[in-house]
């Protein structure tokens, strides 16, 4: 495990009942090499003569349509959660310890990927709820995944803060009702 990184992160409003954030660029930096976990998707989908354009998630999509949404799943899924075991903690995690209000993690690495990485970075007792894009019918930016942390932490959409890293996250926020802040924001 790494230390934590030496910036300090201004603290979230307090006016927010529950805190949601997203597991990989916001809390920890997974160790996975995503060209790699494109690839082997790629040579899967190759074999079978299935169009191979796009990036990753939109292969992840495609292959709910050509009966290979399992075998992509457990390919990727696999790349999560060794990468959880050697992630980075960043920054923000200490906010999760120090957190008096309910905490949760949406993301869009798989579920066990995000429980693996918070055990290895002393959060898991400090998340009452993750939600990984296995979790739910449909992955991030659908607000199906934030909808479902929130209902898990009890706390209405309207009062939760929702944050992320990426575009996907803050479109997801916007679709369920959440607040969002980018990680970059708070240093």
């Amino acid at each position: 495990m790494t230390e934590t990184k030496s910036e300090t992160p201004r603290r979230i409003d307090e006016g927010w009942e529950a805190i949601i954030y997203d597991l990989d660029g916001t809390l920890v930096d997974l160790a996975v090499d995503w060209d790699e976990v494109a690839t082997a998707v790629v040579q899967m989908f190759g074999k079978r003569g299935i169009d191979t354009s796009g990036n990753l998630w939109d292969l992840l999509d495609r292959a709910s349509k050509v009966d290979l949404r399992g075998n992509v799943e457990e390919i990727i899924s696999e790349y999560e959660r060794e990468g959880a075991r050697y992630s980075e903690r960043l920054a923000l995690a200490d906010q999760v310890i120090e957190e008096e209000r309910p905490v949760g993690v949406c993301s869009l690495n798989c579920e066990e990927a995000c429980w693996i990485a918070l055990r290895e970075h002393n959060l898991e007792e400090h998340v009452e709820a993750v939600i990984g894009r296995d979790s739910v019918a449909k992955p991030k930016p659908d607000p199906g995944p934030l909808e479902a942390a929130a209902a898990a932490l009890g706390t209405p959409l309207e009062r939760t803060m929702f944050v992320g890293d990426t575009d996907r996250d803050a479109i997801t926020a916007e679709r369920a009702g959440t607040g969002f802040l980018y990680v970059r924001d708070l240093f």
